[in-house]
């Protein structure tokens, strides 16, 4: 009995006491209301779609019909209703356009106009800045063998007559998809391109030769694309270039 108080018990007790008493200083008391634990890799419980009620037995039970549609209230349709053609919004219904756009998208699941035209209109504008300033490395990733030798003939030509070429981007004013095709696996989508370009060619003498420094110019291009839809590289190659019909 008197061992309870004997003075190193006492002593003990008081240490543990204060301990207790500074932790839950320092750590506080829990309210109930506290945030969990933030996982960036969870959904929000707001993201994730309300689960079917259940009855008692485990079946799902379905709700009630909210009864007869009112006749101004819009209708609503399934999922695979609501799903538009991925040509619409890019090419006529039935068009070889459109044809081609769903035959490439059956090859590659990634295929997508929206996402296409975006990474052509960024091509676009580096396959011309890249001929303006004459970066031979930036234009052979861009184009296929042939049309490279085409622009690089033509550099040549440049250096050879001591010309310069100075170019200012303004920007893109529209691009459209106006045929697409599937040929085995290679896809090959052409686009019509309308830009504008402030475009200046100078001699050695630096004299204006063609262009001119203070207007802009209207260029329309209708280019080719194509990539082997089978190949694990997602990057498109111009394959030809023709100017628009008269």
């Amino acid at each position: 009995m008197n061992e309870a108080f004997d003075p190193l018990n006492l002593l003990l007790l008081g240490i543990a006491v204060i301990i207790f008493l500074r932790l839950r200083s320092v750590l506080g008391r829990r309210t109930g209301n506290e945030r969990p634990p933030v996982d960036p890799f969870k959904r929000k419980e707001d993201d994730r779609p309300a689960a079917p009620s259940r009855g008692q037995d485990g079946n799902v039970v379905h709700l009630p019909s909210r009864g007869p549609r009112s006749a101004d209230e819009p209708v609503r349709l399934d999922d695979d209703e609501e799903k538009a053609p991925i040509w619409k919004g890019f090419a006529k219904e039935g068009s070889s356009a459109a044809l081609g756009i769903e035959a490439i998208a059956r090859a590659d699941a990634n295929f997508a106009p929206k996402s296409f035209l975006e990474g052509a209109r960024a091509a676009y504008e580096m396959i011309v800045m890249a001929f303006a300033e004459g970066d031979r490395l930036t234009l052979r990733n861009l184009l296929s063998k042939e049309v490279y030798e085409g622009f690089s003939a033509a550099l040549d030509q440049r250096e050879r007559d001591g010309h310069t070429n100075e170019t200012t981007f303004v920007g893109i004013n529209s691009a459209d998809i106006v045929d697409a095709r599937l040929e085995g696996r290679q896809a090959m989508v052409t686009v019509n391109f309308v830009c504008e370009l402030i475009t200046v060619v100078k001699d050695r003498n630096g004299t204006v030769v063609d262009g001119d420094p203070m207007k802009i110019q209207q260029v329309n291009d209708i280019w080719t694309f194509a990539r082997d839809t089978s190949s694990r590289d997602p990057n498109w190659k111009l394959i030809g270039t023709e100017a628009p019909a008269a």
